[in-house]
């Protein structure tokens, strides 16, 4: 797949070298610095280029910015028409500190609402870029981490979902884009754990469900109180 990287910062650069690893075509674009672009576009025997060639080459996008960016890359993007975007921004202000759209909207439905020719999807928003290397390291092994991926286009959450697995995750289905309102806040308390606590940054997480079959028996689900 070709894939466009918008943003070539810790995120972006390191998804994007990672799946030319897998053997993807990787296109590096939008830095300060045109001599990191090159080396990235080295490193993973790809490309650099403006973010117009970027999108216009790509059969996939990665959207890697900051959100005071957004507007900015936007503008360079172009309409994104048909174009599957997979966005890992947080909708965070200048201090990486607050969100700053929530509850009944979210950055996610923002973008969407602002290209909705492109086929949206949202994931890697929820893990630390400093888990990539050892998630990708242990990929051949079970059980993988999970990662939360979220869209309304059915096939293209398809395609994300293997470029998730290609990573070494496990792709976790968590529904339309509206689940964004839920998940933008939750990638909060991923980076809270991963930076401000101890332990270090190399942070995955993995949901389980306990079914009836996990229940000792004679035991009984009651929800309603009395």
């Amino acid at each position: 797949m070709k894939i466009g990287i918008i943003g070539s910062g810790r995120m972006g650069g390191k998804l994007g070298l990672l799946w030319a690893r897998m053997g993807h075509e990787v296109t590096f674009s939008y830095s300060r610095n045109t001599k990191k672009l090159k080396q990235l576009a080295r490193r993973a025997r790809g490309h650099y280029g403006s973010v117009a060639e970027t999108v216009v080459s790509a059969d996939a996008v990665l959207l890697a910015v900051h959100w005071s960016r957004i507007e900015d890359v936007l503008a360079q993007s172009g309409d994104l028409a048909g174009k599957i975007v997979l966005n890992c921004c947080v909708p965070l202000d200048l201090q990486d500190r607050d969100l700053i759209l929530g509850v009944h909207t979210s950055g996610a439905e923002e973008l969407a609402r602002k290209r909705p020719q492109a086929r949206w999807i949202s994931a890697f928003n929820t893990s630390p870029s400093e888990a990539f290397a050892d998630v990708f390291a242990n990929r051949n092994k079970e059980p993988r981490p999970q990662l939360l991926y979220y869209g309304d286009d059915w096939e293209a959450k398809e395609m994300v979902a293997g470029l998730i697995a290609d990573i070494g995750f496990e792709p976790l289905d968590a529904g339309p884009l509206r689940t964004a309102r839920f998940v933008e806040p939750f990638a909060m308390v991923t980076a809270e754990l991963a930076y401000e606590q101890p332990g270090g940054p190399k942070l995955t997480y993995r949901f389980s469900k306990f079914g009836d079959a996990d229940l000792p028996k004679g035991a009984a689900l009651n929800l309603v109180p009395g």
